[in-house]
């Protein structure tokens, strides 16, 4: 009966702790099962995951990555400044500027940014003392090339802090010409504050608000018409309509009949008669 049971074995063997040891397949005659859910580990994913899973795994992290790659290009075009974005972010370089004592009316906070002062996402501006320009012509030159084409609107605020100023500022507005950067002067520090607050305080609104607005009524539009013709005013105005009563009896009116207009005189009612008569596009001289 030993000769049997050694050539014959009938149960699984024993493991070291009591349980059965599946680890050699002879012994049982099959192969242990996989529990459900564990990854084949000839596919190279990480244990525990099916392919099923790991495929979905895979579509989420390619999304996520190409959502990063777009955030990472707009940044590159316009960079996010740090901090909230109600605020002006400030460069640590303008730590001490005298001009930050007078921007109150918006928050403002130190940020790593390369220009000066970042107001918008698509708006910064460079600080310049016309004294220290003067002292170091280069310097303005190399923060615009720094500065680059990263944003949309670059202002560059001028201290005019110098007895004479002229020879410098038309230097200056070359440069910005040649920058594509918008020239703006302050003769003092509370006066550069008050525009970057402007500036910032108009980031998010409309254009219309700084249009003249233009009542469409028949009388304003009139008044708006004539008011362009140098030194007539709105009272000129009111007066043609009521002697004349509308703008083709203006129009088709003598010099004379204007001249008696009260108020209007011989020198305005020649300049009108002229912008009414003549001609938009000068007639070329005849070679006689």
């Amino acid at each position: 009966s030993k000769w049997l049971k050694n050539s014959f074995p009938v149960g699984p063997s024993q493991g070291a702790q009591g349980g059965p040891d599946m680890t050699s397949s002879s012994s049982v005659g099959c192969e242990r099962p996989r529990a459900q859910g564990t990854k084949d580990p000839g596919s190279g994913g990480p244990p525990g995951v099916t392919q099923g899973e790991e495929g979905q795994r895979a579509g989420t992290e390619q999304k996520q990555g190409e959502g990063q790659g777009s955030e990472g290009s707009n940044i590159l075009g316009h960079p996010k400044p740090v901090g909230s974005g109600n605020s002006i972010i400030v460069s640590p370089r303008q730590r001490g500027n005298t001009i930050l004592k007078f921007v109150r009316s918006v928050p403002w906070e130190f940020g790593e940014v390369v220009p000066d002062y970042v107001l918008g996402q698509t708006t910064c501006a460079l600080f310049l003392s016309l004294r220290y320009h003067n002292l170091n012509p280069n310097y303005i030159h190399d923060r615009l090339k720094l500065l680059g084409q990263t944003f949309t609107l670059r202002v560059l605020l001028v201290l005019v802090d110098v007895k004479d100023p002229h020879h410098s500022l038309k230097e200056l507005a070359r440069i910005c010409i040649m920058a594509d950067c918008t020239l703006i002067l302050a003769w003092s520090p509370e006066e550069a504050g008050r525009y970057l607050e402007t500036y910032k305080s108009y980031e998010k609104k409309p254009a219309d608000l700084l249009k003249e607005h233009v009542e469409k009524d028949y009388l304003s539009k009139v008044t708006d018409c004539l008011t362009t013709v140098k030194s007539v005013n709105k009272t000129d105005s009111i007066t043609l309509l009521s002697t004349f009563s509308s703008l083709e009896g203006i129009i088709t009116a003598t010099k004379e009949d204007l001249v008696l207009c009260p108020g209007l005189g011989p020198q305005k009612a020649r300049r009108l008669y002229d912008v009414l008569h003549q001609p938009f596009l000068k007639a070329k001289k005849k070679d006689s």
